[in-house]
């Protein structure tokens, strides 16, 4: 059974939009997309007022060499989520198909089927944040074309081992297509997937830039997959998704000189996360430090509310995941500069212990001055 078998009949019908770009090879005097023969104020030679290539072929080779795949098993979009989106518009119809989750996890795979009008369906982790390969399988209907796995996961940070992967894609080949999304790879202890590709075609790893690489900003992503694959997206894929001033910046970080930068800010990364890890746990009011293998650290408070209010007080802005299962006392703190994870450590001990004193110090004529209106902030 291919794997383009799963997809939507009518997106394998479609007959995709052929932009000007995409038609014409060669030539120096291009007329034929209407666009401005000048170039902006400004431009300094970055040829804004032409119409960006749909694949980059520079950045389609270096994110291949970096991944170590063909390049015809690489599409690159604005970052992960568009290619989320672009799969399940692509695999799941409308009030039939489903994708399956594993919560608590990267909440973009339930909102690109919601708006596709796909079902959800969820085989929740374990309570220690492991995925459970038989559980997962269990969970597995003929409506399901997409499964979607977050290794390293968010927010936990918890990693899927490798032999885990492979059981699964060996399991869905021909009931689904395998999303593994490895956002947070690089920080890990076992490396992508990528490599099972050429021997599951039912397999698909999400990689993007915005986190080891420092490109957020720019918006840069790709999927990995079969070429089939790749060839189905690229019928939906919008004509031009990356801007030519991200293309750039995505090749000066993935040049010589950026890798090695890269590499030194991803062992800092690492190096930070096992001291903040042990600090954190240290800390009274600290119930337990989540193990990561990515680049922040879920932490579970006696009072996540008071913890996060605090350190937002002192102006340090952590994501509070308390609406996710099995996660309603927990803050997720990224891993920041040694200074900055430095001034979390601070507040979250000061601020304890300033509650811990006013707490002692509570009495009628402090009550009198307004002191005891609320918790310390």
């Amino acid at each position: 059974m291919s794997v383009l078998d799963l997809a939507r009949p009518d997106i394998r019908a479609l007959q995709p939009y052929s932009s000007a770009r995409m038609e014409a090879s060669g030539g120096r005097v291009l007329l034929n997309a209407n666009e401005s023969p000048l170039a902006p104020f400004g431009d300094e030679g970055l040829g804004a007022n032409r119409y960006p290539d749909p694949q980059p072929a520079a950045l389609v080779g270096a994110l291949a060499a970096l991944y170590g795949v063909r390049r015809e098993q690489v599409l690159v979009g604005r970052g992960s989520d568009e290619a989320i989106d672009l799969l399940v518009r692509a695999f799941c119809r409308a009030g039939q198909d489903a994708v399956l989750v594993q919560p608590p996890t990267f909440g973009m795979y339930a909102v690109c089927a919601r708006i596709q009008g796909a079902a959800v369906l969820e085989a929740p982790l374990a309570a220690d944040f492991s995925l459970d390969a038989e559980a997962l399988l269990a969970a597995v209907t003929p409506a399901v074309k997409l499964v979607f796995v977050c290794a390293p996961n968010n927010p936990s940070g918890r990693g899927v081992p490798r032999a885990t992967v492979e059981r699964l894609a060996q399991a869905l080949a021909g009931r689904a297509l395998l999303v593994v999304d490895e956002a947070y790879v690089e920080f890990a202890d076992e490396g992508s997937v990528a490599d099972l590709l050429d021997r599951h075609e039912h397999l698909a790893v999400l990689r993007t830039l915005s986190k080891a690489w420092a490109l957020a900003g720019a918006r840069v992503g790709a999927l990995l997959a079969d070429p089939q694959v790749i060839g189905l997206l690229r019928r939906i894929l919008p004509p031009y998704p990356l801007p030519l001033p991200c293309v750039q910046a995505a090749l000066r970080a993935l040049s010589g000189e950026g890798r090695a930068q890269t590499a030194a800010r991803v062992a800092q990364a690492r190096a930070e996360r096992a001291r903040m890890a042990a600090a954190l746990a240290a800390l009274p009011g600290v119930r337990a430090v989540l193990p990561s293998q990515a680049n922040f650290l879920a932490v579970r408070f006696d009072d996540a509310g008071d913890a996060y209010r605090r350190l937002l007080d002192a102006g340090i802005v952590v994501r509070d995941v308390r609406r996710y299962p099995g996660l309603a006392d927990a803050l997720r703190i990224t891993i920041g500069t040694p200074e900055e994870n430095d001034r979390v450590l601070d507040v979250l001990a000061s601020g304890r212990n300033a509650a811990g004193e006013a707490a002692l110090l509570k009495g009628p004529v402090l009550e009198g001055r307004g002191f005891a209106e609320g918790p310390a902030s």
